[in-house]
């Protein structure tokens, strides 16, 4: 029973392909103007990522990609969230006007 629940757990996991560099998410990034993130840095919130961990966040819709160090936790509110972006890398992502996009968060490196 332990297996199952484990294996439950794995599954459910938001990272596929382990802990490693190539751990994948995908979900939606949103952006946000946290107070820990000032408008001229490539940053974000994740939930469960180190901080300074960088990450490859890719628009799945344009292909257009962006590295981020994380340095806050969120988004919070919807599980669909996987990250929240400074407005910086939201304008270079090309999703200010939208607020929200479906992207591929890859971990590059951790801390």
């Amino acid at each position: 029973m332990r297996a199952l629940a484990l294996a439950g757990v794995l599954l459910a996991s938001p990272f596929l392909g382990g802990a490693g560099a190539s751990s994948l998410q995908r979900g939606q990034a949103v952006y946000y103007g946290g107070r820990y993130n000032p408008h001229t840095r490539m940053t974000a919130a994740h939930r469960t990522l180190p901080f300074e961990t960088w990450v490859r966040v890719t628009h799945r819709g344009t292909g257009r990609s962006v590295d981020v160090m994380i340095n806050d936790r969120g988004p919070f509110g919807s599980a669909a969230r996987v990250i929240d972006l400074s407005r910086t890398a939201a304008a270079r992502l090309g999703i200010l006007s939208s607020g929200v996009a479906p992207v591929t968060v890859r971990v590059l490196s951790r801390p």
